[in-house]
This record gives structure tokens, C-alpha cells and sequence, in this order.
């Protein structure tokens, strides 16, 4: 975030004025957008940090050290359905991944969240109930970490909290690469650290951190935004327009529309039939399909409508295999395999695990990590310097963007419609930026 007095001696020592509307540029997006990513980057930080922590917080429901054979499936199906104080359907059920683990039984819920489930875990040997909590989606996170994720999507205020995570991710792509460029064409260290004026320490240090994660904050940008209202809806059709979809199964007999989303859909609330007698039956007919990941996830079919059982293991090497199984043959009417993707659905599903640190484990939770503190620190000694440096009057971005060349400002605003477009909190956000620039050089005129 470097101070804007130094747009005379950076646009005489680059002989252009392309240099200084960066410099410019970057600024604003730092002092404006910087909480916001600061805050992304401190909940995300705790996020990848929690399995481990959940673990032992979560022991006793996690855990047993029962031995001996497993009860059947729908023994521990109708035994966590007997514990409970009120009628509700079993959506699904995820057998015990390993000796020492629980079963979870999965009730569709109606006075809890989108994506969010009352899970019963359950002893497989002695069918004693070992805990009853709310788990959200399809990592099935408990509720430690489900605090930590809505933190961090949404600041715990719904839909509309949401745009502020989209408003980090947008602009976080543009800060890094103005960044880079920042520093791939200012002056260059010609003394070292320790020897530095404080000031260029600063700006040292802010500069080096940000180009050293760079790759890795253009992808947590990229990724993220995926996930978001606005532009991820304009990325989900795009994916359908260049038939990057994820592909699904479809749940449906007749061969009508009955495909169910691997990503993100909406909990299914509606009557399931009562075939707790099948489970067993089903997760047999699965195993011999080819699910043979022990993450096994067994969800109860709607009136008219198939089983399906999908593995949940999004680790490396992924295995996300769904199939589709007839409620009375148990054959498999429709299937999803994740060796017969295309390369984009591939990379959507191992950007999405590597983002919140579960596609290579612990190795990717320090990374995601270490890159997460490192946006902290950029941000903070950015402001360090803004403050140290703050001007009384400032040119406005306007001023600085018209000493541009004819070229240069049509290319420049027809990317910004573009982005804009593509990308509506990138836009809004840019006209608001512009407004209050013009509003306080306009008023500080006037005070002068």
C-alpha cells in the first residue's frame, strides 16, 4: 500500500504513467478491501486448523473402544432413531470408516440450516449412543468447525454476510497481480534488511511476503470465489455453457429429471421411505458396484426415486464415486465415477479440497496455514505504511488513470466492465472506491 506521493518520482523513473495508476490502484484496493481480506484470511487460518482440534473435542462421539463384529445397519439405524425425542427421517447413513469409529445417522431436520443435519453417532458393536450434534455438508464438519465455517463465508449473517467473502475474493486476484507487478517494476534492494531505513523495511518486507505467496493467493482467490453469490453464479454458467459441470446421478426410475448435485445442494427434506431394512442389502450391492472406499455415505431413497451411495473420501488420491441403486433389485440404474471426468470437473473438485486444507492432509493445512498468515502480514505492514505515510490531500484515481494513453485507458476500462460484469461485487465495490475518491479530493479543494 505505498503512499501516493510517490507517483511523481515512480512515473519519472518508469517514464510512464502505468506505474503510478497501479501504485494508485493498489493502494485504494489495500485500504479498502484489506479488512475484509484480513478477515477472511484469520477465520480461514482457524478453519484448516480445527480437524485435529475436533478430533479431541469430539472424542467420545468420534470414538470407541468397543471390539467385537458390527451390528447390522439397520440395527444401528433403528437404534439412533430410538434415542430420538421426536419424529424425524433418516436421510442417510455413514458407516463406521474403521474399527475404534462411529456410525453416523444422518435425520433431516427441518428447524436447522441449508446443508445441515442432526447426526446421531452410534457404537456399531454395542449400539450405545455415543453423541447427537448438528453436522453441515459434505464433509460432514461438527459444530466447532461449522461456527468457524459460516465465520468465515459470512461473518454468521446469512446470504447477505456472504458478499463480503465474495468482495475479498474479487479483488484479492487484482491486489496480488498489481502487487507483482509493483514489484517486478520498482527499485530493487541494494542493501541489506538489518541496514534498511525503517520505511523501506516495511515496504521490503510487505512487498517480498506478498510476490512469495502470490501463486498461492491467486488460487485461494480463484477458488473461493466458486463458492460465492454473485460471480459464482456467472461461474456456474459459464461451466454450463463449456460443459464443465460436475457430473451427477440421476435418482429418478422413469429416466426423467432426477439428478442430484455433488456440490453444495440444499438438504433434502423431503418424506423418504422407510427402508431402514435394506441398508445392508444396499451397502453389499454397493460394495460389488466398486465403492470401496471405507468413507461410505448411504442416503434413503424418496418415493419413486433410487438409493444413493456415493464415497466421501476427498483426500488424495480422491474417491467420490457416487452410484444410483434400484429400490427393489438393488442394480445400479445410474453411476458417477471420478476416473470418468473431464480434466475441469477434476481440478474444480481437487482446487475446492485443497482449499480448505483436506486434500493432502496435514501437509496441506501448513500451507494453507502459512499462506493465510502471510496475507495477514502483507496487509499489516501495508497499513503500517499507509498510516506512517498518510497525505493530507491526494490526487484522485481519475486524475491518475487520465495521464494514461488513449489505448491504455480503453483497454483498462473495457477490462473493468468486463471484471465488473463477470465479477458484480468487483464492480460495485470499484464505483464506490471512485465515489469516495472524488467526493474527498472535491471536498478537500474546497477546505483549501
Amino acid at each position: 500500500m505505498s503512499h501516493i506521493s510517490d507517483l511523481p518520482r515512480s512515473a519519472a523513473a518508469t517514464g510512464g504513467a502505468l506505474r503510478p495508476f497501479l501504485l494508485r490502484l493498489h493502494f485504494y484496493i489495500g485500504l479498502f478491501v484489506g479488512p475484509f481480506l484480513f478477515i477472511a484470511a484469520l477465520t480461514g487460518l482457524l478453519y484448516v486448523l480445527t480437524p485435529q482440534i475436533e478430533d479431541r473435542l469430539y472424542a467420545e462421539a468420534l470414538f470407541t473402544d468397543s471390539t467385537g463384529p458390527a451390528r447390522t445397519l439397520t440395527e444401528q439405524a433403528e437404534a439412533a432413531r430410538a434415542h430420538l425425542d421426536r419424529d424425524l427421517n433418516v436421510s442417510a447413513i455413514r458407516p463406521a470408516p474403521a474399527p475404534g469409529q462411529t456410525t453416523r445417522i444422518l435425520f433431516s431436520d427441518l428447524t436447522l440450516g441449508p446443508s445441515e443435519n442432526r447426526t446421531v453417532f452410534i457404537d456399531p458393536v454395542t449400539l450405545a449412543i455415543r453423541g447427537d450434534m448438528t453436522t453441515y455438508g459434505t464433509s460432514g464438519i461438527l459444530p466447532f468447525r461449522i461456527t468457524l465455517d459460516y465465520l468465515h463465508r459470512n461473518l454468521l449473517l446469512g446470504d447477505w454476510g456472504r458478499y463480503y467473502s465474495e468482495l475479498a475474493a474479487s479483488w484479492l486476484w487484482v491486489t496480488v497481480l498489481g502487487g507483482v507487478a509493483l514489484w517486478a517494476t520498482g527499485p530493487k534492494r541494494r542493501r541489506p534488511l538489518r541496514e534498511m531505513p525503517p520505511a523501506q523495511r516495511r515496504r521490503w518486507i510487505h512487498a517480498t511476503v506478498g510476490v512469495t505467496a502470490g501463486i498461492a493467493l491467486l488460487f485461494l482467490s480463484v477458488t473461493g470465489l466458486t463458492w460465492s453469490q454473485a460471480a459464482g453464479a456467472r461461474i456456474d454458467g459459464l461451466r454450463n455453457v463449456l460443459g464443465w459441470t460436475t457430473p451427477s446421478v440421476s435418482l429418478s426410475l422413469s429416466g426423467e429429471d432426477g439428478a442430484m448435485a455433488h456440490h453444495h445442494h440444499a438438504p433434502d427434506l423431503a418424506a423418504r421411505e422407510d427402508r431402514l431394512d435394506q441398508l445392508d442389502a444396499v451397502a453389499a450391492a454397493a460394495r460389488a458396484g466398486g465403492i470401496d472406499s471405507p468413507f461410505m455415505e448411504i442416503r434413503l431413497p424418496k418415493p419413486g426415486q433410487a438409493w444413493m451411495v456415493r464415497e466421501y473420501d476427498r483426500s488424495w488420491p480422491t474417491q467420490v464415486d457416487t452410484l444410483a441403486l434400484a429400490p427393489d433389485t438393488l442394480e445400479i440404474t445410474d453411476r458417477a465415477d471420478f476416473a470418468t471426468f473431464t480434466l475441469i470437473p477434476k481440478l474444480i473438485r481437487w482446487g475446492i479440497d485443497a482449499h480448505i486444507g483436506i486434500l493432502f492432509g496435514l501437509p496441506n493445512q501448513i500451507l494453507m496455514a502459512l499462506v493465510a498468515a502471510a496475507l495477514m502480514v502483507t496487509i499489516g505492514y501495508g497499513y503500517a505504511m499507509w498510516w506512517r505515510r498518510r497525505p493530507a490531500v491526494t490526487q484522485p484515481l481519475s486524475a491518475v488513470w487520465m495521464r494514461l494513453s488513449v489505448p491504455a485507458r480503453v483497454c483498462s476500462l473495457t477490462l473493468a466492465a468486463a471484471f465488473g460484469w463477470a465479477l458484480p461485487m468487483l464492480g460495485l465495490s470499484l464505483i464506490v472506491f471512485l465515489a469516495i475518491d472524488m467526493a474527498r479530493w472535491s471536498a478537500a479543494r474546497s477546505r483549501s
